[in-house]
């Protein structure tokens, strides 16, 4: 519940009463389950980077070709962000309200995660299948800027399912990425 309301009104924007209304407690009785607003953030957040880390990783360490890494690694990214709608725009946006010391963690899982989509756009190159001129990094942050703002228009009954969304978007980034498009 906190996941919503966070999502929707921002972590300040949300007070421990809403919390508590929303989960037909009083006020007060929450703090019985917590110390602080900020272990509600701080599990959603932890919860939700375990999860983009926990779907990436076996699929960069698999045998499978860079282009099907990066196919699999897009529809896992959207499986994480259509299904867990709220956890990641809370992730993406609500973690600077953390304590310094988990903002860092954050930081640290963030970048891990990175680092594995970069480790897919490298061995491309190195394969010859991606351009030998693209800008790993930057390219990295475009694919998961494009990626994480789903969460933010996606709708469950909408006109396109996580996998149509994941298939165009690889489709889009093919195109720019691939060193002989026609492939």
């Amino acid at each position: 519940m906190a996941g919503r309301l966070f999502s929707r009104r921002g972590y300040y924007g949300t007070s421990i009463r809403d919390i508590a209304t929303a989960l037909r407690l009083q006020g007060g009785s929450l703090y019985a389950h917590i110390a602080a607003k900020e272990e509600l953030l701080w599990e959603i957040v932890d919860e939700a980077a375990q999860a983009f880390l926990s779907g990436l990783e076996p699929i960069v360490r698999s045998e499978q070709p860079p282009l099907e890494k990066l196919r699999q690694a897009v529809a896992a990214h959207l499986r994480v962000v259509t299904e867990r709608q709220d956890a990641a725009v809370v992730f993406n946006h609500e973690w600077r309200a953390l304590s310094p010391k988990r903002r860092q963690a954050v930081l640290a899982l963030r970048d891990a995660y990175e680092g594995l989509f970069r480790e897919i756009l490298a061995e491309g190159q190195r394969a010859g299948v991606f351009r030998a001129d693209l800008d790993v990094p930057l390219v990295t942050r475009f694919i998961l800027t494009a990626l994480n703002g789903v969460a933010v228009w996606y709708r469950p009954k909408g006109p396109l399912s996580p996998e149509q969304i994941a298939a165009a978007f690889v489709d889009w980034a093919a195109r720019g990425l691939l060193a002989d498009p026609k492939e």
